[in-house]
């Protein structure tokens, strides 16, 4: 297994710093709603990293997760530039000021080496520091825009990230690293998807296309959540069922937040 991860790992690494290289014409962000996804986006990618990074260091899905990690990390740098660039106000580039150098200490131990325990405990408290940054700056940016569909961008962006950070914790309790937290987190992550669901589903600018896409999640949230019941520590089919339904449900919220995004501002 030890090969194995190392022989992927040698081959995404170098996707991963041709697309870097070649990412240097980054796209600018075209106005406050697209902006506000986009910070959202990188509250999920904060969790869907350390989640990745622990899935590959248990062997679940390797190849996945491999994907996973390190186009997620080139999303992230991407998306950061982006971020600063548009900065409306002082006060919001701070915030990106500080979240990148937070990143870079989170990159830095993403990319030194293969996923290990030794760096697991690293990897999941630096995924707290940076979420909680990119959550301030999406927090900024939603009162920055003072509309409705900045806040609908703002609550269903969240849901990226929550269904992301349950399955982050979950896979941190199965490689022994999540402590007594990681049950608790994945029950509060849980309460607070299902009751935004519900505010989500009840709000009256939603259009056909808006309540067929949320329809979409309800039915990949019951998926989801039955994953999550099967908290069975080292069981990696189990564990794989976690993975795949919390990208399944990603996809779905990601249609969601771009209707949202496409409402009048």
């Amino acid at each position: 297994m030890r090969k194995t991860i190392c022989g992927l790992l040698v081959g995404f690494v170098f996707a991963f710093l041709i697309d870097a290289l070649g990412g240097s014409a980054y796209a600018q962000i075209a106005d406050v709603n697209a902006a506000i996804n986009k910070a959202g986006r990188q509250r999920m990618l904060s969790q869907r990293i350390a989640k990745s990074y622990f899935q590959l260091g248990q062997g679940i899905a390797p190849e996945q997760s491999m994907r996973t990690l390190y186009s997620s990390i080139s999303q992230f740098d991407r998306q950061l530039v982006e971020l600063k660039n548009y900065a409306p106000t002082p006060e919001i580039r701070e915030t990106y000021l500080k979240l990148e150098k937070s990143w870079l200490g989170y990159k830095d131990v993403l990319v030194g080496a293969a996923p290990n325990q030794a760096n697991g405990k690293k990897v999941l408290d630096l995924s707290e520091e940076v979420l909680a940054l990119a959550h301030q700056g999406t927090q900024q940016l939603e009162k920055h825009a003072g509309t409705t569909a900045g806040r609908l961008l703002n609550i269903s962006g969240r849901q990226r990230m929550l269904a992301q950070r349950m399955a982050k914790f979950y896979q941190a309790a199965g490689w022994n690293i999540g402590g007594a937290q990681a049950a608790g987190e994945i029950d509060k992550a849980r309460k607070e998807f299902a009751a935004a669901l519900q505010e989500l589903a009840a709000a009256p600018v939603n259009t056909p296309a808006l309540r067929d896409e949320l329809a979409l999640v309800a039915q990949q949230w019951f998926f989801f959540e039955n994953a999550l019941d099967q908290r069975a520590s080292g069981d990696k089919r189990l564990a794989t069922n976690v993975a795949t339904t919390s990208e399944r449900i990603l996809e779905v919220m990601e249609n969601v937040v771009g209707l949202y995004e496409r409402l009048p501002k």
